[in-house]
């Protein structure tokens, strides 16, 4: 059995980046078909788009910038030259940012990571990552029928029911976010439900060290993909934990945050992401995320970049339980409920969950944390606590959103 995926993943690093550079201008020239790309990328020759110099001139386009631009010319912000009826899905996440999904095969491209993290066909897959109009679960679960793979549709919570799903059909992999595994281990302990998943393939929340030991304790090897909404996998963990390996088909810069820039190896950054594909193509996304370059090849035999995997935002945008939250939110709690004066959101971790609480600074009303509780909830789609505190109590730094969980490495 092989351990990789296809032959791309082990060709000669340079024999890629000429594969890359030679695509390079067909995918800048597929991308100025649409009219929002041409308004962002202005008048420019896509045959002189041939190397990654030329590529760093051009401006990156922040994931955050979505919101405004797909209001302003919805539903994609005229990002796509094919119409919407080209794709197989519309989804809309939280922001509200819409989405599609191509109609070929894994079109996320998620196999790849997948594979890596031991899946194979035939296996029995328990897909708890969301269905619901956010592009998660899909993502997911096409890459794994594409593997062959069998997939349980389950998407998050209903803990009970889920594990006598465990009980009744005992798959043997898992995809979702650590925090959920957890929470469905624990759950199927306290029920005398003996645990039958032995491999995991995990995103969209911090992956701490004390998780993974207790994962190795139960008989799960599990592994990180990070991809996205927009264009799905970016990068992937292998056998040799050795950082992640960026996905074929993506250019991956790491640039100074706030600007453009490309940084050296090893330099922490913003994650800027140039994807190859002609129907939806993204030319320098600007992600948000921090990471850096690990120099040199992975010890499993992948060529590829490798980056150390999430090191923090680069903006204020910041992911909870594998969904983001994002300052525009926050300014919307404060709309609803104009006696609240300063808000700040504060995203923590007690007992390996990412937890919120809204500090207000607000006259004291009766029932006021209640209301405004039931508003974060509504706007964020995440429960969170809310804590009222003295006018002046919170810091004058423009922050809105304050994540003071631990940077991992």
């Amino acid at each position: 059995m092989s351990d990789h995926f296809d032959a791309l993943e082990t060709r000669d690093p340079a024999a890629r980046e000429r594969d890359l550079m030679r695509r390079l201008p067909q995918l800048i020239a597929a991308g100025l078909r649409a009219p929002g790309w041409r308004r962002h990328l202005g008048a420019l020759d896509p045959t002189n788009i041939e190397s990654r110099a030329a590529l760093a001139r051009l401006p990156v386009l922040r994931k955050s910038d979505l919101i405004a631009l797909q209001a302003n010319s919805p539903p994609l912000a005229g990002l796509v030259a094919a119409p919407v009826s080209d794709f197989s899905r519309l989804f809309v996440s939280p922001g509200p940012i819409c989405e599609v999904e191509g109609r070929h095969n894994d079109c996320w491209r998620s196999a790849r990571a997948l594979f890596a993290a031991g899946l194979r066909a035939g296996d029995l897959v328990l897909n708890t990552f969301s269905y619901h109009l956010t592009p998660g679960g899909f993502i997911v679960d096409a890459g794994a029928r594409a593997l062959g793979c069998v997939v349980i549709p389950a998407g998050p919570g209903n803990t009970e029911q889920q594990v006598a799903v465990l009980a009744h059909l005992k798959p043997s992999a898992y995809c979702g976010t650590a925090d959920f595994l957890k929470l469905l281990l624990d759950a199927a302990d306290g029920a005398g439900v003996e645990n039958p998943l032995r491999k995991a393939l995990l995103s969209g929340a911090a992956f701490a060290p004390p998780l993974q030991t207790e994962f190795q304790a139960r008989g799960i090897d599990a592994y990180q993909m990070y991809a996205t909404a927009d264009l799905g996998l970016v990068a992937y963990e292998t056998a040799a934990r050795a950082g992640l390996v960026v996905a074929e088909d993506v250019l991956l810069e790491i640039v100074r945050p706030g600007t453009g820039d490309p940084v050296g190896e090893g330099e922490v950054g913003e994650v800027v992401v140039t994807s190859f594909d002609p129907v939806r193509p993204w030319i320098r996304l600007a992600l948000g995320d921090l990471s850096a370059i690990v120099p040199g090849a992975s010890p499993c035999g992948r060529t590829n970049v490798r980056i150390r995997g999430w090191l923090g935002r680069a903006d204020q945008t910041t992911k909870v339980k594998g969904m983001f939250v994002r300052p525009e939110q926050i300014a919307e709690v404060l709309r609803r409920h104009p006696e609240v004066e300063r808000a700040r959101l504060i995203v923590s971790r007690a007992n390996d969950v990412d937890v919120m609480t809204l500090r207000i600074e607000a006259e004291q009303v009766p029932g006021l944390e209640s209301s405004v509780g039931e508003t974060l909830r509504s706007i964020t789609k995440l429960g969170g606590r809310v804590e009222l505190v003295g006018r002046g109590s919170l810091p004058n730094d423009g922050k809105v959103i304050e994540d003071s969980r631990a940077i991992g490495g």
